[in-house]
């Protein structure tokens, strides 16, 4: 079998990494793996295992190209993970695997990458808004912590540009959320928004909500799976067991995103779309199409007429950020002038 190239999508829950090669309109997968990120020490074991599975399909044992999306900020092609103990390097890596081209991407910037490729069935529309064909995008995700980038046109095509948004200070919407900004203050001093719109986040939000209604937590599990400890158990908490404590954090939750989806959207008068990824938005379609998401995205005083014009998308396909570090690992294979 001829050339191929590999990408990785990392976060710090799970990584999703695929071996593939180039064939006429696009790629075919070879070879696709789903990790736990914290089965392993470092990324390093855990892609010899998954070079030692596209072995044994028969693949060249080195790739020529590699692109990793990787949860965090990158310079010099090295990272610090954020939600991970990991450091990466990009030119390490290449020595030590023997791939000729490697390069890391913040994960963001790959699912801005991967927007392009996908078609109307992974998205679900929020807010059709009018779009413009040139108009700077935003994307952004709350997962296990809080991503964002911006597309911006270039030439004749969306270029992305990576940030650390979810660091930004949290700015509260009113009498409620300043409550909750005193209540996390107290437990972090600096609040981001990340310390909110996460996995983490939400069990933070739903903390607050049971604090502030001097309820038992312990009474509270038993009203689901014996815990309340994680992002899954109060969404399972809200949406099956319909607890009113729950559901309210869970409103409160798709309040605060609405808002901070429409702050970045006014930042970068983001015509082209503003597009809602990462883990937990797809799970909770439903209760972003309620009102409440759109509603705050739309509350910027005098902008709010503007703000009803910006198209807002959820992405449901979960593998946009691999498919867009696997199109720049193709891009890489292409200008070493491999044939792949």
């Amino acid at each position: 079998m001829g050339a191929y190239f590999i990408g990785a999508d990392i976060g710090g829950t799970k990584v999703l990494l695929q071996a593939a090669q180039s064939v006429e309109g696009g790629i075919r997968v070879c070879c696709e793996r789903r990790y736990p990120s914290r089965d392993y020490p470092d990324f390093s074991r855990m892609l010899a295992d998954f070079l030692r599975e596209v072995a044994s399909t028969g693949l060249p044992d080195v790739p020529v190209s590699a692109c990793f999306a990787v949860a965090g900020p990158i310079a010099r092609q090295q990272v610090r993970l954020t939600n991970l103990p990991w450091v990466m390097d990009g030119a390490a890596i290449s020595s030590e695997f023997s791939i000729p081209a490697v390069s890391l991407i913040n994960d963001f910037k790959a699912v801005a990458l991967g927007i392009g490729i996908l078609s109307a069935d992974d998205l679900a529309t929020l807010q059709p808004g009018r779009p413009e064909a040139r108009g700077t995008g935003v994307v952004l995700g709350a997962g296990t912590g809080m991503g964002g980038a911006w597309l911006v046109w270039q030439g004749d095509r969306h270029v992305p540009l990576s940030s650390e948004a979810g660091h930004m200070d949290f700015a509260p919407g009113n009498a409620l959320q300043d409550e909750l900004l005193q209540y996390l203050r107290a437990r972090f001093g600096h609040v981001s928004v990340e310390r909110l719109l996460s996995g983490p986040g939400l069990v933070n939000i739903f903390d607050f909500i049971v604090d502030r209604h001097g309820t038992d937590a312990s009474m509270i599990a038993q009203a689901g799976d014996g815990t309340h400890q994680g992002p899954a158990q109060v969404t399972d908490l809200a949406l099956n067991h319909r607890h009113p404590l729950a559901l309210e954090a869970l409103d409160l939750f798709v309040r605060i995103y609405g808002a901070y989806a429409g702050n970045l959207a006014l930042a970068a008068l983001s015509r082209g779309g503003v597009y809602v990824a990462g883990g937990i938005a797809p799970r909770i379609v439903g209760q972003l199409r309620e009102g409440g998401f759109i509603e705050a995205f739309r509350d910027k005083g005098r902008f709010s007429g503007l703000m009803e014009e910006i198209p807002v998308h959820v992405v449901t396909n979960p593998k946009v950020g691999l498919l867009g570090a696997m199109r720049e690992a193709q891009r890489l294979a292409r200008e070493a002038g491999r044939a792949v």
